[in-house]
């Protein structure tokens, strides 16, 4: 018998999420509500007697000091009542976690069959509004289509008996799984069906798969256990390992480059290779703190005698864009298996975060699927779930808006991890895929959701884009999963550990396979969501929460019954063999067997035309004149959306969890400002730290791609130097993001461009590297930054992404006594800008704000800025600084403000020399990379300087006991502001968000 349980709050007391909605309701739409109240739903779909469910309602649901519960509709005054619900096959966290609970206070195991199913019942109190703003509330606010639906109901609608009735998402698949066969008779076949199963295969790999599957040994091979014309299966299992997303292609492909001014031309062969491995081998052979670098899920580095860091970041780019709470939680805690994946398993330490979207009040002809303030309210919602509800702190993060994201925004998602050095007498980093090893997957089931994930983010976002990719990931069953895992890994039983995400068991299980040296695999023994999937359903699923261990046989029993403590699922669902095939079959009959040599050794690499136009030829720079007003000025860049304060952001993630934070995100006490680097303490006991940063610069690439990579790594390695970071453990995480390349006069006229920007940022990045002596420990790619969107008239257009790097860099704080701040500490302290100051505003926010571009991107001087580097470095290390802050987006004038806030200490400032002979706004807001604000105390000034001989500085005044901020240039006094005006204009934009 199914019943409906209803949950709401008592009389009297504060509805916050109702009051969010009302909020929501005027501000994003602007439809007037009176009240909302919010009741909980669930639907128990459960065989109990009339005592337990009695007993449940009271003891296990509800709150009797806060809450009222009732088997009876609750809904009694309303004007519209707008029922929201997961469709069926969405994961439904909460009632998951519902029917464990129910379990655990009855004491024994529901049927298979049985479930909880959770949803919400919003009671909206507003008498003109009619059924068409209800309506739109629902699709805008409260129900994504591509995985819930919702039912409104007026007041005159409602039965009062019966509610909304019982709703049940039950899957049913009235299907019996097969497996189908595809003769391929010609490469228009198979060309039919990649477009029907959105395979995604491009054209030169299909006489490769062709010819394989009609080699004379294969036929024979294949004939002898019953195989004839390639499966489903295996079409799907190449389509996954081909793809873009999981084969890297377009990193691993031929570039062939033209200046088309000066005539310059090469190819660069396998930019990953070229750019990437040559360079970090090369320096990590130099490093001894490098443990294991472009092998694993992640990188992996010394942190101490005892212990590694490991760390990894990845981009969730198209679920985001489609569903963006499912998209961005999926990729957090996606991203948080990488680390439990590498080597033998590390525990999560930290998360970071990084968003590109459209403006947040986007109010232009374009019709994005999700609006950019609705989409950047479910992702940072999705990022929240996934950390706060992992128990991982969030440390981190970057915002970036720009109206070319509209087309798809990008979602960066990182992951820290601390692993042992030493597992059970052997490294800890190391893991084997030994033949006669079983192969168990622990976790989540499998279900329909993220079938096609991996195809569907190597092509462009449209219309036609398949939904089914799109999944909701689980941060409870996670956390079980990794404490499991975590004390299997300490008792020995892992041999091998991968985490199953893109491509779901054909990459985890078919990857691992190929290092062991072949795997067989029964996919009917692997458990499922509900029946009735497919063979290559099964075997191409990327539902959440799963990860693929190796462990010997004599170890299986001790590791199911850990497993059974910590209310992990495992099966064992394969063997790792040394035949070099993957050979999958379903129930007793074989439906796959591919040589795994084949992926690697076959296929040509994908060939792009590249033709670089330099800057000079696209682009001028403004000429502009002295500003009339600079406090005016100041306060409209400090409220400039890529500037402002994001509290509001920050304050909802948990970053104090697990204890480590010794620089928390924010700083100060009564304008509270973003740290340069996150700090953390690993081992509680001991001094040593890490410390992580994050830049991202898309802006630049409208110029040079180039520079926007150098400046890019710069900023994220000069924020480990502004806390104490140590430059000799500097590592990078590299994630790029890039539109689409492929030139097509049509469809992608400027894909060569694109191509060239590509190309000189690869070149950039090994520059930096060899320069920074900095090894990339991990990275991605994500490709197909682009977006069809419809406008005002129903035309579509092409939306494509910047040329986009997140760089993630990290570094040993050796002594966490000697790490510094941004903030202004003491009346009288000296305040200088280290570094040189350039007129290079192209791509900056102030030529933004005055609606250019400009053509003077700031460039990197790697050798000096290094050089320059070092002796600050010594300076925090000799404890000779009282604050320390990098300058970046916005330059001079806007840091010079945000240390002043932080410390809550007024400035009086001169200019001095810097640009003299240019105009001011060119000194306050250039964004000449290398640069810093530091404050000395009077009596350390000498020694100071003398540390900074032969690099360049400027003492410009000092810091005031009074709230004033005073900016001068050669005694001439620019602007002066109290410290209320400015925080009121750079917490003004979304100082009020929900």
């Amino acid at each position: 018998m199914t019943v409906r349980l209803e949950i709401g709050w008592r009389p009297g007391l504060s509805d916050a999420e109702g009051e969010a909605l009302r909020r929501k309701a005027q501000e994003y739409c602007g439809l007037a509500l009176d009240r909302v109240q919010v009741l909980r739903l669930l639907m128990l779909d459960l065989e109990l007697s009339p005592a337990e469910l009695s007993a449940i309602r009271t003891e296990v649901f509800t709150n009797p000091v806060t809450q009222v519960s009732s088997y009876t509709p609750l809904a009694r005054e309303f004007d519209w009542a707008l029922w929201v619900g997961f469709r069926p096959g969405v994961r439904d966290n909460a009632g998951a976690t519902a029917r464990e609970a129910i379990e655990a206070f009855i004491g024994r195991n529901l049927p298979p069959k049985d479930a909880v199913y959770t949803s919400k019942l919003y009671l909206l109190q507003a008498p003109h509004l009619s059924r068409d703003q209800a309506a739109r509330l629902a699709r805008e606010l409260l129900a994504n289509d591509l995985i819930q639906e919702f039912r409104l109901f007026s007041r005159a609608d409602w039965d009062p008996e019966q509610g909304v009735g019982i709703i049940v998402p039950r899957v049913h698949l009235e299907h019996q799984p097969n497996v189908a066969v595809f003769p391929i008779d010609s490469l228009e076949t198979l060309r039919r069906l990649s477009a029907e199963r959105h395979l995604y295969l491009r054209d030169q790999d299909l006489p490769i798969i062709r010819d394989y599957f009609q080699r004379p040994e294969v036929l024979a091979r294949r004939a002898q256990v019953g195989l004839g014309p390639p499966t489903d299966v295996e079409l799907e299992y190449l389509a996954q390992a081909r793809s873009d997303h999981c084969n890297h292609n377009t990193f691993r492909g031929r570039f062939a480059y033209r200046d088309v001014v000066t005539g310059e031309n090469f190819l660069l062969d396998n930019p990953f290779k070229v750019c990437i491995e040559a360079p970090t081998r090369e320096i990590a052979r130099k490093k001894p703190w490098v443990v294991s670098v472009l092998k694993d899920n992640a990188g992996v580095g010394q942190f101490d005698t005892n212990s590694c860091f490991v760390i990894k970041g990845e981009t969730h780019n198209s679920p985001s864009n489609l569903e963006a709470y499912g998209g961005s939680l999926t990729g957090i805690v996606g991203v948080y298996r990488d680390p439990l994946g590498t080597g033998r398993g590390a525990k999560l330490i930290a998360g970071l975060y990084g968003y590109c979207v459209g403006p947040r009040d986007y109010a232009g002809p374009l019709r994005p699927r999700l609006h950019p303030r609705r989409l950047l309210d479910g992702v940072i919602e999705g990022v929240k779930d996934g950390g706060n509800k992992s128990g991982v702190p969030t440390i981190n993060g970057a915002l970036y808006f720009d109206a070319r994201y509209l087309g798809k925004c990008l979602v960066f998602v990182g992951a820290l991890g601390l692993m042992p050095r030493e597992v059970a007498g052997a490294s800890g980093a190391r893991k084997m895929a030994r033949p006669g090893d079983l192969v168990l997957m622990c976790g989540g089931r499998v279900g329909m959701d993220g079938i096609h994930g991996v195809t569907a983010s190597s092509e462009v976002s449209s219309a036609g884009t398949p939904a089914g990719h799109v999944q909701i990931g689980d941060p409870y069953t996670q956390k079980k999963m990794h404490d499991f895992l975590l004390e299997a890994r300490d008792l020995g039983y892992i041999n091998f550990i991968t985490d199953c995400g893109g491509g779901g068991l054909s990459s985890a299980v078919g990857e691992s396979g190929q290092q062991a040296g072949g795997v067989e695999v029964w996919l009917e023994k692997i458990p499922l969501k509900y029946a009735g999937l497919d063979p290559w359903e099964i075997w191409v699923s990327e539902s959440q929460e799963r990860m693929v261990v190796g462990l010997a046989p004599e170890n299986r029993q001790a590791f199911e019954d850990l497993a059974r403590r910590h209310e992990v699922e495992v099966s064992v669902i394969a063997r790792f063999t040394n035949r070099g095939l993957l050979e999958v079959s379903f129930d007793g009959r074989p439906c796959a067997q591919i040589d795994l040599s084949f992926l690697e050794e076959d296929f040509p690499p994908w060939e792009f035309e590249a033709e670089w136009l330099p800057p000079e030829l696209r682009l001028t720079e403004p000429v502009l004149g002295e500003a009339a007003d600079h406090k005016e000025m100041l306060l409209a860049m400090l409220a400039r959306p890529n500037i402002c304060s994001r509290e509001w952001i920050t304050r909802q993630y948990d970053h104090e969890v697990q204890g480590m934070s010794v620089l928390k995100p924010l700083t100060g006490r009564d304008c509270p400002v973003p740290v340069d680097a996150a700090v953390l303490r690993p081992d509680l006991a001991g001094q040593r730290g890490l410390t992580v940063a994050l830049a991202v610069n898309p802006a630049y690439s409208q110029i040079d791609a180039y520079h926007m990579t150098t400046v890019t790594i710069d900023e994220a390695v000069r924020r480990l130097v502004a806390v104490g970071g140590d430059l000799d453990t500097l590592g990078g995480v590299d994630n790029f993001c890039w539109p689409s390349i492929e030139y097509h006069p049509d469809q992608n006229p400027d894909g060569k461009f694109k191509a060239a920007q590509l190309v000189r940022a690869c070149q950039a990045l090994k520059e930096m590297c060899l320069a920074y002596d900095m090894p990339l420990l991990s990275g991605k790619d994500s490709m197909y930054v682009d977006g069809v969107l419809p406008g005002r008239f129903g035309e579509t257009h092409r939306v494509s992404g910047l040329a986009t790097l997140f760089f993630t860099a990290i570094s040993v704080i050796p002594d966490l006594t000697k790490v510094v701040n941004l903030d202004f500490k003491t009346p009288g302290d000296l305040v200088y800008l280290v570094g040189a100051t350039h007129p290079e505003l192209g791509g900056s926010e102030c030529y933004e704000m005055l609606g250019y571009v400009g053509r003077k991107v700031p460039q990197v001087h790697p050798e000096e800025f290094f050089s320059c580097y070092r002796a600050l470095s010594r300076a925090i290390t000799e404890e000779i600084l009282a604050s320390c802050h990098g300058l970046y987006r916005g330059g001079l004038g806007v840091h010079l403000a945000l240390c002043s806030l932080a410390g809550g200490l007024g400035v009086d400032a001169d200019l001095g020399d810097v640009l003299a002979d240019h105009p001011t706004h060119a000194a306050l807001y250039s964004e000449s990379a290398g640069r810093f604000l530091v404050t000395v105390a009077p009596a350390q000034q000498r020694q100071f300087e003398d540390i900074l001989r032969g690099h360049p500085y400027h003492l410009l005044g000092e810091v005031r006991p009074t709230r004033t901020f005073t900016l001068k240039r050669q005694g001439r006094t620019l602007l002066t502001a109290t410290l209320d005006e400015l925080k009121e204009a750079w917490t003004r934009p979304f100082g009020t968000l929900i």
